[in-house]
């Protein structure tokens, strides 16, 4: 008797054991099946804990996988080009999580057509409102993959001039002679007229204006221009400065000092020194710079003869 009790409830136990892996599945999706039941246009959309947390798993997989191509990609560039790349990398990261979360709902069974249909006029105005932000965007793609601008250029754009320290993907930041940081969107480097001073080389050519009065030594003035560039700190030996006679003016013969620098985002002070210097030289040699003049003539005519009150 005891023997038949004790198999009954050894077989109940094991029927209790083998049905227990079933209840804890059936538990386990319930608890993926809980989330958001709705319709939308005559269609069924199921938003639950199972589809979060696949979705969960497909952005860590694509973040090691993306990880993992920009390390091969990556190993073999400078610092500088793989500065660029980065980038430009973070852009298509986006496009990709995007696409990945599309993908992995559709998958899952979620009908995405029925959100992108519901969500077309949203994606419409905040197409709008970051229009700006895409050309920037864009632009700054443009400017890493043609090599148009990097880092340590000197550009100069709506009349300032500055050294580029750091391309960002919608924003470029440049230093200015004042120490004053511009950060100018990429769209403008694509759009408008941008003077790159460096982008060839670091020698660039600079010129000083001045005039002398009418009646002097033309020859003594090439001479002075010629040994005041000589002498002048950042003025490059090779090439070798050079003055040209520019124009008859108005009040002055007007010459030019021609030289080359190294480092054209310090000029004003080389072009401010070499000033001084041939103000100190036309003094010491009796060379006059004229200020604007006019010459006056009165003519003598018939004087008027005032009308007599009788």
């Amino acid at each position: 008797m005891i023997q038949e009790k004790l198999k009954e409830t050894v077989k109940e136990g094991a029927e209790t054991v083998k049905d227990l892996p079933e209840d804890i599945w059936q538990t386990i999706k319930d608890l993926l099946d809980l989330g958001f039941h709705f319709e939308s246009g005559g269609k069924r959309i199921d938003l639950t804990v199972g589809h979060l947390l696949l979705v969960i798993v497909a952005f860590i997989v694509a973040t090691v996988v993306l990880r993992l191509i920009r390390s091969l990609i990556t190993r073999k560039m400078d610092t500088e080009n793989e500065l660029k790349f980065k980038s430009i990398f973070k852009f298509i990261r986006y496009i990709v999580y995007l696409a990945v979360i599309l993908f992995t709902l559709n998958a899952s069974g979620v009908d995405i057509t029925v959100l992108l249909t519901a969500s077309a006029a949203l994606f419409v105005g905040l197409g709008l409102a970051l229009q700006d932000l895409f050309t920037d965007i864009i632009g700054g793609i443009f400017i890493m993959v043609d090599k148009s601008l990097a880092v340590g250029d000197v550009v100069e754009i709506d009349g300032k001039v500055g050294r580029i320290f750091e391309i960002k993907l919608r924003t470029t930041r440049a230093l200015t002679r004042d120490d004053k940081v511009i950060i100018v969107p990429n769209h403008h480097f694509i759009s408008d007229i941008v003077y790159n001073y460096t982008q060839n080389h670091r020698t660039t050519r600079e010129a000083v204006k001045v005039g002398v009065a009418y009646g002097s030594d033309t020859a003594l003035v090439r001479k002075l221009l010629l040994e005041c560039a000589a002498k002048q700190n950042g003025i490059l030996k090779s090439p070798k400065p050079f003055v040209l006679f520019e124009d008859f003016g108005d009040s002055s013969l007007n010459f030019g000092i021609y030289f080359f620098i190294n480092d054209s985002f310090s000029n004003p002070r080389i072009k401010s020194e070499l000033r001084f210097r041939i103000d100190e030289q036309f003094r010491a040699n009796k060379v006059t710079i004229p200020f604007p003049q006019r010459d006056v003539h009165f003519y003598p005519t018939t004087p008027i003869q005032p009308k007599s009150d009788e």
